[in-house]
């Protein structure tokens, strides 16, 4: 068996390590496994292209960007601010579980794009949750408030990739399929699914946990 096409991999994990532009580092790496798999350099790049061609719906995000653009001059942050400080009993902790209880339960029934940094993160959800921790413990430190952020794009990754899995007309639940059944192990995609359901429980407990003990712990340095 030959293992060198494996070097792609190296690649990408190099390249994100040192912080090199992603197109860059995932362009060269297939470049690399296609070459050390025995393709000709055209050949390659043909791939390269139809896969391309074949998923233009991609091309789609710079239509969406600038109406989240439009949408922010005219005050889309701002007025989500005031929505959630207009809200008695709100905290971060809260809007952030309740986010990705959304997040999670959306991506499980295929709707996957309903969120996403660009769309609904930036403009709306990492806004609303510093206004929530501005509103009850006081302005933040820059350190502090750039971790809130964070935290909210996080709550974003995290409920999506363990949402998604239970919807078993995703790819990625087909690919696993593809793997086991390779292997020998003929399951269905619906077996699959309801499998990843305690795992997307276990995330939202966790992932959960981190954001109220985050909570409580600005809460202590507003003391």
């Amino acid at each position: 068996m030959n293992y060198w096409p494996l070097l792609g991999i190296a690649i990408v994990v190099l390249g994100f390590a040192l912080r090199f532009n992603p197109l860059l580092v995932v362009v060269g790496a297939a470049v690399a496994t296609g070459v050390l798999a025995g393709l000709d350099l055209v050949s390659v790049i043909e791939a390269l292209g139809k896969a391309f061609n074949d998923n233009r719906y991609i091309s789609v995000t710079w239509i969406i960007l600038p109406v989240i653009g439009l949408l922010e001059h005219y005050g889309l942050q701002q007025r989500a601010r005031a929505v959630i400080e207009g809200v008695r009993g709100a905290t971060m902790g809260k809007l952030l579980v309740i986010y990705l209880l959304f997040r999670q339960l959306t991506a499980a029934l295929g709707m996957k794009d309903i969120g996403g940094h660009a769309q609904a993160v930036r403009p709306l959800v990492a806004p609303m949750a510093e206004a929530a921790a501005e509103k009850s413990y006081g302005a933040l430190p820059e350190g502090e408030r750039q971790k809130v952020l964070a935290m909210a794009a996080a709550t974003d990754n995290v409920g999506l990739f363990f949402g998604e899995d239970i919807f078993f007309a995703i790819a990625s639940i087909l690919l696993i399929q593809g793997v086991f059944e390779s292997a020998g192990y003929p399951l269905t995609p619906l077996h699959l699914s309801v499998w990843a359901i305690p795992t997307a429980i276990c995330a939202f407990m966790i992932h959960g946990g981190r954001i109220l003990a985050f909570d409580r712990r600005l809460g202590r340095l507003a003391r």
